[in-house]
C-alpha cells in the first residue's frame, strides 16, 4: 500500500463527534458539499476484480495484497463509522458516487455491488434506508470508456507490459479523468438544490473543487485528497 494511502488510513481514525460536519452557515438558500475522498476496494471493480487481484499479486506479492486490502478494509470502517454517527435531515441530502452513472438503474448497480461485498455500496443502501437521495454522477460513456481503458491494461500478460501499456495511454488516461471530473462537477452543480447537503464519494486521484458553483461550500469532513493537502486547486 502506497505511503499516501497509509498517512490517509491514520488520519480517518476519528471519533464521529470529531468529524461531524458542519451545518451549512447562512441563508436556508445555501448548498454544501461534503467531500469523501476513497479508495475502491476489490467488490467495487465488478468484472475486473480477478485481473485486479492477479496483477497486483505479481507486481507486490500476495502477503502485499494481503495487507492492502487490510488497510482500505479499515478506511472503509472508518467511514462507515463517521458517516453513520452524522446527524443529518438525510431526505435533504444527496449521494454522488465515483463510477456511478446517470443511466436510470442507479439503485440496481449499487445494490448488485453491496451484495457483491462492496463496504462504499453498502453504505450507500443504508443511507438510502435513512431518506437521502441517490444520484447518477457520472457520464455512461465514459465510465465505458474507463472500464475498456482499464481492461486493456490489466490483460496485459505481465506487470511489465501492463506498465508499458499504461504509460502510451497515459494522455489517454489523463485527459478521460478531466473529462469526468468536469462531468462529475456539472452534475452536482445543476442537481444539488438550495437547502441541501451533497455527500460526494470520490477517489483521490479526481479533482473537482474548482469546478463547483461558488455558492457550494465544499467541506471536508475526515480528510482531503491528496492534491489539496499539497496545496493545489
Amino acid at each position: 500500500m502506497s505511503a499516501e494511502l497509509r498517512r490517509t488510513s491514520r488520519h480517518s481514525r476519528r471519533s464521529p463527534a470529531e468529524t461531524a460536519p458542519r451545518a451549512a452557515t447562512g441563508a436556508s438558500d445555501s448548498r454544501t458539499l461534503l467531500y469523501i475522498p476513497i479508495v475502491h476496494t476489490q467488490a467495487d471493480m465488478g468484472a475486473l476484480a480477478h485481473s485486479v487481484q492477479r496483477m497486483t499479486v505479481r507486481t507486490l506479492g500476495r502477503q502485499a495484497w494481503s495487507r492492502n486490502v487490510d488497510v482500505v478494509d479499515q478506511l472503509w470502517d472508518d467511514i462507515r463509522a463517521t458517516v453513520q454517527g452524522w446527524k443529518l435531515s438525510w431526505t435533504r441530502v444527496r449521494l454522488y458516487q465515483d463510477g456511478l452513472p446517470v443511466c436510470g438503474r442507479e439503485s440496481d448497480i449499487v445494490r448488485d455491488l453491496a451484495k457483491a461485498g462492496s463496504p462504499n455500496h453498502q453504505l450507500l443502501l443504508w443511507l438510502t434506508s435513512k431518506g437521502a437521495t441517490l444520484m447518477g454522477t457520472e457520464s455512461p460513456e465514459l465510465v465505458v470508456e474507463e472500464y475498456r481503458l482499464a481492461q486493456l491494461i490489466l490483460e496485459a500478460k505481465d506487470p511489465e507490459k501492463a506498465t508499458k501499456l499504461a504509460a502510451q495511454h497515459e494522455a489517454q488516461s489523463c485527459s478521460l479523468l478531466v473529462r469526468r471530473d468536469q462531468y462529475i462537477a456539472k452534475r452536482i452543480n445543476e442537481s444539488l438544490r438550495a437547502g441541501e447537503t451533497g455527500l460526494l464519494f470520490l477517489g483521490m486521484l479526481h479533482s473537482v473543487e474548482h469546478r463547483l458553483a461558488e455558492d457550494i461550500l465544499v467541506t471536508y469532513p475526515m480528510h482531503r485528497p491528496a492534491h489539496r493537502r499539497a496545496g493545489r486547486r
